[in-house]
């Protein structure tokens, strides 16, 4: 069994504090083996020194350097073996299998964000050559390429431990792109952080950088955190969580003499609507699938569906008779902290205690006090659009149902809607031909449309889109799964009339590093005479 030494890593070191905390089981209330160290604002900013201290070097490695670095710390992470799946268990709840995927999905983000760091192309190098005899004025030599921003703030996520956690997502595609991370651990699993910390610390070591190319810090987010959101030295911000803290972390940066970006995932009931003919042809796959996906980790994914809208009449109100014996058979699960099980409890009392909503159906009663049991509420289109809070996200297995008494009605609730990570559209095709305005409204809401699936499942590859607008994240135009993931952490700098010496390798003449570039518009990999 891993002995745990709780402390901070900081500048490639370890650091203690007087006081400390434990993990809880989720299980059944125990404290986890293991005492951590509680960080302090100067412990904040001791490592975001160190970051800025490594900053140069880091940047300054080849995209082959740092494709090293995170295949290095995919293979650490591998080392862990079980005693990091039986942690992750211990702390969350959550199954074998689902730890052992998700440690699958954090190693193959390591491995895609790997090679777009090897084959460079994510700087997105532009050359305009010179043209000194245009008339009637010459041009000069215009170059443009994107460059790390500098030190990256973390917060781990209580719903991923790994995948959107200290090596996660965030991590990885930072690391990527030349920007030194300190992670603020998520209290939740403590051990597991500390785990994967020292998967990471490794693998810097092993790869000759600097120690302060990576740290983490323990403690609560409305010290630590805030602290290192408003350091002088931190670049930008990655967050996964609550609409609460994310909207914190993004006003904590706003209030900063100079002003960073905060790449914060918040919140998002994940629509879905369903057209007439897919009601009559397939309403009980729907119903099941449905289920299947709000139940799915007890609810607990940024996809979880929690919001069904469809037009009134028999079809749809045999819908909702299949999607309450759908509930009613769901099991009962825990939750991945008790304070998460405590906010569930109250946003699906609130759900159902509103006088303009019915409950459908509930899941089967758990055993044990704990125990989250899964939810359906009804209500109207007129009742939705008239109270705000009806469109709220209930973190858990809990949905609402929306009638609409017509089909403006129902493009009256896509409108009305925030912003979205993901929209779902059930039809057939018939259906579909008549639902390019529904789908051009969604479009404007969420980051993901689905036609004839579900949200949960997020794909990491390089067409995936995880983000959307406010408050499903902060900025709309970024992911935070993918390739694409990469953009949020470089910013563009444009070189004229610059020496090619003096030039970064992406812009210069000879192309070292064998990339593709924009020359005058065409995409080439040539040299430039």
């Amino acid at each position: 069994m891993t002995a745990f030494h709780g402390q901070q890593f900081i500048a490639g070191g370890r650091r203690g504090n007087a006081a400390t905390f434990a993990a809880t089981s989720p299980v059944d209330g125990t404290e986890l083996p293991g005492r951590f160290s509680l960080a302090t604002p100067a412990d904040a900013a001791d490592a975001l020194c160190a970051a800025a201290d490594a900053f140069p070097a880091f940047a300054a490695t080849s995209g082959a350097a740092r494709a090293g670095l995170l295949e290095g710390i995919a293979e650490e992470i591998l080392a862990l073996g079980d005693d990091l799946v039986a942690r992750v268990r211990a702390e969350t709840a959550l199954p074998e299998a689902r730890v052992v995927g998700e440690r699958g999905r954090t190693v193959g983000q390591l491995r895609l964000f790997a090679q777009l760091a090897r084959e460079g192309t994510w700087c997105d190098a532009r050359i305009d050559p010179a043209q000194p005899a245009r008339q009637p004025l010459p041009r000069a030599d215009i170059r443009r390429v994107k460059v790390p921003l500098g030190p990256v703030v973390v917060f781990g996520s209580s719903n991923f431990p790994l995948a959107f956690s200290v090596a996660g997502g965030d991590t990885a595609s930072a690391l990527a792109t030349g920007n030194p991370v300190v992670v603020k651990a998520h209290r939740g699993h403590p051990g597991t952080s500390e785990l994967v910390a020292g998967a990471i610390g490794r693998a810097v070591a092993k790869a000759g950088l600097p120690g302060g190319v990576f740290g983490m810090l323990h403690g609560a987010g409305a010290t630590v955190g805030t602290a290192l959101v408003e350091h002088p030295l931190a670049a930008a911000v990655g967050f996964t969580g609550s609409r609460a803290g994310g909207r914190a972390l993004f006003d904590a940066a706003a209030r900063r003499s100079h002003p960073i970006p905060v790449f914060a995932e918040m919140s998002s009931l994940n629509p879905v609507f369903l057209l007439p003919g897919a009601l009559a042809s397939r309403g009980e796959a729907i119903a099941t699938g449905f289920v299947g996906s709000m139940t799915l980790g007890v609810g607990q994914f940024c996809t979880k569906p929690g919001l069904v809208v469809g037009i009134e009449g028999p079809d749809y109100a045999h819908f909702r008779g299949l999607l309450a014996s759908a509930v009613a058979g769901a099991a009962p699960g825990r939750m991945l902290t008790g304070e998460i099980l405590a906010a569930y409890r109250k946003g699906s009392g609130d759900l159902v205690g509103n006088g303009g909503t019915a409950l459908l159906a509930t899941g089967a009663a758990g055993t044990r006090p704990d125990d989250a049991v899964a939810l359906v509420a009804t209500t109207t289109a007129a009742a939705f659009l008239g109270d705000a809070r009806l469109g709220e996200e209930v973190f858990g297995p809990a949905s609402l149902v929306v009638s609409a008494a017509t089909r403006d009605e129902m493009l009256a609730v896509a409108r009305h809607l925030d912003g979205q990570l993901t929209a779902t559209v059930h039809g057939t095709p018939a259906d579909l031909e008549q639902a390019a305005d529904l789908l051009a409204i969604l479009a404007t809401k969420a980051g993901r449309l689905i036609v004839n699936g579900y949200p949960t499942g997020v794909e990491v590859g390089h067409a995936m889109q995880h983000g959307g607008p406010w408050p499903a994240t902060s900025d709309p135009r970024f992911t935070s799964v993918g390739a694409a993931a990469l953009e949020r952490f470089i910013r563009p700098v444009c070189y004229q009339d610059v020496p090619d010496g003096l030039l970064p390798a992406a812009l210069q003449n000879a192309n070292p590093l064998g990339i593709v570039r924009l020359v005058d518009g065409q995409p080439s990999r040539a040299a430039l005479a």
